[in-house]
């Protein structure tokens, strides 16, 4: 039984990985069971599947950006070339039984060498607005499951709703073993596995007023680690440094603790967060990168939104009076609390990776 995975190389496409391979293990009892990885080169990558025991093989990868860029001429006529030829040759050695791709621009060329090849194909979309890479793949794919009701694109008779797969450990947290003081209420901020450069600022800007009331969790991104550190000894009131806890990013083990310690998130609306903070029950403000590619997060924000489990903060608008206004606002009533609490977990679908194993599972042994 091989299952071989792909997908992009940020945390919010390894994760849900993790889950579904964890989930699989735990439903398939037979000692045959081997899982791959094939997409881009990533030493996070190569750390985080290596851990659960996944063997990983590296391909060339390119992406076709929407805009103008001579990068665009030389994965065109190279790196995607490339990577297919590697995907089709790796694929014919390893023999998988299915390919389950988590999107991502380094899954492409494996998508269409396992259509070429005729191995079945499932994928999973986490936004709203699908990546280009999963509109491809989805033309060939056999199964196409999905974290939002209202996805875009996809025929609606063609999906299977799931939600986000999550690692169900997370969940199994204790309030008593985060490193936080519990003398106040707590606020996590956090980018995500890559950080976000806005919200590390906007913590910076205003840290010490912050630090007057709340006790902050701040996750800021490996690669801004150190500039952020730096920066936030140069400013901090010593008296209180044992309320600002920084971190560049958060191991599952400390993160579960975190998670249950926390009074209020802010984050990112990455599907990856919106799924693990709904399944915590946790109310948040989500801040979402303008940037993002089809404006998906905005979308992931206001879908969520809907279900009144968090409040929607605009970049451009998100300032330290309105902030800390709204975060009054939410602590002033217990019940409004409740309410986001409740619609969260009323969201969530801490399943979603065991659901998606077994339709794999089920596919495989008919």
């Amino acid at each position: 039984m091989r299952i071989l995975f792909t997908g992009g190389g940020t945390g919010g496409h390894l994760y849900p990985l993790v889950a579904v391979a964890r989930e699989i293990r735990k439903l398939y009892s037979k000692k045959d069971l081997e899982f791959f990885y094939l997409g881009p080169k990533d030493e996070y990558n190569a750390i985080l599947l290596s851990q659960e025991e996944v063997c990983i093989k590296s391909i060339a990868s390119g992406k076709i950006r929407r805009y103008f860029s001579w990068q665009n001429i030389i994965d065109i006529a190279f790196n995607i070339p490339l990577g297919f030829m590697q995907a089709v040759f790796l694929l014919s050695k390893i023999k998988p039984n299915l390919v389950f791709s988590k999107g991502g621009s380094g899954s492409v060329p494996v998508c269409f060498a396992a259509k070429l090849l005729k191995i079945p194909l499932f994928i999973h979309e986490s936004d709203v607005v699908p990546g280009f890479s999963n509109q491809i793949a989805s033309k060939w794919a056999r199964k196409i499951f999905i974290s939002f009701p209202k996805t875009e694109f996809f025929d609606p008779q063609n999906v299977v709703l799931t939600g986000n797969p999550i690692r169900v450990e997370i969940l199994e947290g204790s309030k008593e073993q985060a490193p936080v003081s519990q003398e106040r209420s707590v606020l996590l901020f956090t980018g995500g596995s890559q950080g976000a450069e806005f919200l590390n600022d906007f913590v910076l800007r205003s840290l010490n007023i912050f630090l007057e009331e709340f006790e902050i969790v701040h996750s800021c991104g490996i690669n801004n680690f150190r500039a952020v550190s730096s920066e936030s000894l140069a400013i901090i009131d010593k008296d209180k440094s044992k309320y600002y806890h920084l971190f560049s990013s958060i191991e599952e083990n400390k993160l579960k603790h975190i998670y249950k310690a926390s009074d209020l998130v802010i984050a990112r609306s990455g599907s990856g967060t919106i799924f693990e903070i709904s399944a915590l029950g946790l109310p948040s403000i989500l801040v979402p990168l303008p940037s993002s590619a089809s404006d998906h997060q905005a979308k992931n924000a206001y879908a969520y939104s809907q279900t009144g489990a968090a409040i929607v903060m605009e970049q451009d608008n998100m300032t330290k009076n309105f902030f800390l206004e709204e975060v009054h606002h939410i602590f002033a009533s217990q019940e409004r609390l409740n309410i986001m609490r409740e619609a969260a977990i009323g969201f969530s679908k801490p399943n979603a990776a065991k659901a998606i194993a077994r339709n794999i599972l089920e596919y495989l042994m008919l």
